[in-house]
């Protein structure tokens, strides 16, 4: 999702620094005419290193663009706390400290547009996904403190959802519940995660986010968040108005 949204920047004239921890597969990045930086969001000096180079060689940075992540799933009981943790660490503090680093940039500019990638797993919470859940309903949190602080500043802060999209996450993620919650109480909920045919469904591509991405950015007053991706519309419209207990009978219904 990221390296999309990266390569329709470059094509629409943005100057654009990709951060990855896997440069190698940032080649095309830097095939179009951008940068391709290794940097860990879990790492602070690399963090540094890279705010401080695109300052260097640019003088300013007008966008950035939150889209790190990945599912830690498995059944709460089951997921090492040191795992919980790293998935705090990637979805929110990683974003937290990267903003951190470009804001005093932006303020100085007096303006600046971050996006976050959350999800609706930032507003709606499945089983076996509870600490991916927790780090992107923090983000949501997160973002909406941001936009009020921020505000003043000229800076606009832009929550983009996407639902299923066709990406790394779900063969990642299924891997991450069976690694941990295949063989134990929770086996039959992961068997029937693996069939489910939410998860076997053709998804949407990456480019239907891209283009929410390219119209908050394009807009001179975005709006705060932007809803994408396969069936994000109808799951959160039920999610508000139905009883919790409903709710969570028909997610799991979903995994019969």
């Amino acid at each position: 999702m990221g390296k999309d949204v990266a390569l329709r920047l470059l094509s629409e004239g943005y100057v654009v620094y990709g951060a990855a921890r896997r440069v190698e597969h940032m080649r095309d990045i830097e095939t179009g005419g951008g940068v391709a930086l290794a940097v860990d969001v879990t790492d602070d000096p690399s963090l540094t290193a890279a705010v401080g180079r695109i300052i260097r060689e640019q003088g300013r940075i007008d966008v950035l663009i939150n889209s790190a992540g990945y599912g830690q799933m498995g059944a709460l009981e089951d997921v090492p706390m040191a795992e919980g943790r790293r998935q705090m660490e990637v979805n929110l503090v990683g974003v937290a400290r990267l903003t951190q680093l470009c804001l005093p940039h932006m303020r100085v500019q007096k303006f600046g547009k971050i996006v976050n990638i959350s999800s609706i797993g930032g507003k709606i919470a499945t089983p076996l996904g509870g600490w991916y859940h927790a780090s992107k309903f923090a983000l949501e949190g997160y973002s909406d403190a941001l936009r009020m602080e921020v505000r003043p500043f000229g800076i606009d802060v832009i929550v983009i959802e996407p639902a299923g999209t066709e990406s790394e996450w779900i063969p990642i993620a299924i891997a991450q519940a069976e690694r941990y919650s295949s063989k134990g109480a929770y086996a039959k909920l992961v068997a029937a995660l693996r069939t489910s045919s939410a998860w076997q469904r053709k998804m949407p591509p990456a480019s239907s986010i891209t283009k929410l991405v390219l119209k908050a950015l394009k807009s001179r007053h975005p709006r705060t968040r932007y809803l994408g991706g396969g069936g994000a519309g109808p799951i959160l419209f039920m999610r508000k108005f139905l009883p919790d207990r409903t709710f969570d009978r028909i997610i799991m219904s979903t995994l019969q």
